[in-house]
């Protein structure tokens, strides 16, 4: 724990006889570890109850970076916005509200108006984490509510890639996708369809929530949702749909990629977007650089059959995005420091190698065996 290589290596090092002795030592320190949380979690609650008459009616915007919100799958953690730096401070600066506890005892006041409530909902969007966004929207926050972001927490949910079934509660819930963002007027059915969701918007028709759009994005849902008919249809009668999805493909190509809809990649890619278009803006939510390809956020974001995709259909495979990385880095990474390491497995990594990339400049080992062995393998 220490780091003590030396001693640790030590021929004369003794060694305790009694291996029972170590975890008994470990269990009293478990033991030590919880009494002290519980009491933590006791005082931590008073001081939100008293911070709560303090502020009673105030809304909660600027706790929000604050609030707990569980690490999913998807870790949406990577880089929230410094929302306490812009919003100043508030009577709630200072509350730990890394526990679920105190953000519960701070709900049960009662005190929290709408604002506070569909911010709280907003910000557990951020992080994937359904069970708190259940337990808030069973609390009375509402999934439409546009916050000071001018968005609504079911808009935040879509642009923050969370999954299918958290859609599925905000809608049980009284969720409405037909509100648009105040920023670029974007109804939550245009967001899943840039963003690539099939599957939400899928779910939306199931749901008779009405998904037809205009203009570009009426052909961009036609390549999210894999309809190639309409995609030939589209462009055939209006080429300049066509020339408007061409000057967003970078974007477009990487959010696809991003999602795993290899077979909206492709449309894309029909339609001509280049392959090696750049995301100029890249996504620092998701960590993406600026000037990554779709290949690079297909590598990140452990999306194996599109990586195989994009490879496929010429994907320069050693290019760097904006932060120097490749896309066989940015694979390796994916599996040993990302919040989705429940997606990773070699298959990317071996299908860079075996397209030709470089692993200059690849960190090994990862710590990951399967992948390092690939890497050996390639470097001999």
């Amino acid at each position: 724990m220490a780091g003590d290589d030396a001693t640790v290596e030590r021929p004369d090092r003794q060694v305790d006889p009694d291996p029972a002795r170590g975890r008994r030592l470990l269990q009293q320190v478990e033991v030590a570890q919880d009494e002290r949380r519980l009491r933590e979690d006791r005082e931590r609650v008073a001081r939100v109850d008293q911070r709560a008459d303090d502020a009673a009616g105030q809304p909660v915007l600027a706790l929000a970076p604050l609030v707990r919100v569980g690490v999913g799958a998807h870790g949406d953690g990577l880089a929230l916005p410094p929302l306490r730096r812009e919003l100043g401070p508030h009577p709630f600066d200072g509350v730990d509200l890394h526990h679920d506890v105190a953000l519960e005892a701070l709900v049960e006041t009662g005190k929290l108006t709408p604002d506070s409530l569909a911010t709280l909902l907003l910000r557990k969007a951020d992080w994937h984490d359904l069970e708190g966004m259940t337990w808030l929207l069973e609390h009375g926050a509402d999934p439409n509510h546009m916050t000071h972001w001018g968005l609504t927490a079911l808009h935040q949910a879509i642009r923050r890639d969370n999954a299918r079934r958290s859609i599925e509660t905000m809608l049980n819930h009284g969720g409405d996708a037909t509100p648009t963002t105040r920023a670029d007027g974007k109804t939550s059915v245009a967001l899943a369809a840039r963003r690539g969701r099939r599957d939400l918007l899928d779910l939306f028709e199931q749901r008779g929530i009405r998904t037809d759009l205009h203009g570009i994005e009426r052909l961009i849902a036609a390549c999210a949702r894999n309809d190639s008919a309409s995609v030939h249809a589209i462009a055939d009668g209006e080429p300049e749909l066509v020339r408007q999805l061409v000057n967003e493909g970078g974007r477009l190509l990487a959010e696809f990629a991003g999602n795993g809809n290899g077979d909206g990649v492709g449309l894309l890619l029909d339609l001509g977007v280049d392959v090696a278009a750049r995301f100029t803006d890249g996504d620092p939510y998701w960590s993406v650089a600026k000037d990554s390809t779709a290949l690079h956020v297909a590598a990140w974001r452990a999306r194996h059959a599109t990586v195989k995709l994009l490879i496929d259909r010429g994907a320069p495979v050693d290019v760097k995005d904006g932060g120097h990385r490749t896309p066989l880095a940015l694979a390796v990474r994916a599996c040993v420091d990302s919040f989705w390491t429940d997606l990773r497995a070699p298959d990317s990594v071996e299908a860079l190698l075996r397209s030709g990339a470089s692993s200059d400049g690849v960190a090994f080992p990862s710590g990951y065996a399967e992948v390092d062995e690939l890497l050996r393998a390639h470097r001999r």
